[in-house]
């Protein structure tokens, strides 16, 4: 979504990528912030690391909502700018 905003790529891809992100957040907001997969992985182990159930550094794992919200923001400004 980044890279078509950049490019100016405003398509009915973008739009679906919205929505798709859009049912995410409210997966999201249903399940306290927590992605249902991770509910369901944490009765099979005993493991209180973030990243337990991704291949992911720790430190990118505890912060991936952080990172791709602000990423999402930045898209959301791009659009709004290519289209007006």
């Amino acid at each position: 979504m980044l890279y078509a905003v950049i490019i100016g790529k405003i398509d009915r891809w973008l739009w679906i990528g919205y929505g798709l992100v859009g049912i995410e957040c409210i997966t999201l907001l249903s399940f306290n912030f927590s992605c249902p997969l991770t509910i369901i992985a944490r009765r099979y182990s005993n493991s209180t690391k973030d990243n337990f159930d991704i291949y992911l550094p720790n430190w990118l794992a505890r912060n991936n909502k952080l990172i791709y919200c602000i990423i999402m923001i930045i898209i959301v400004f791009i659009t709004i700018y290519r289209i007006f």
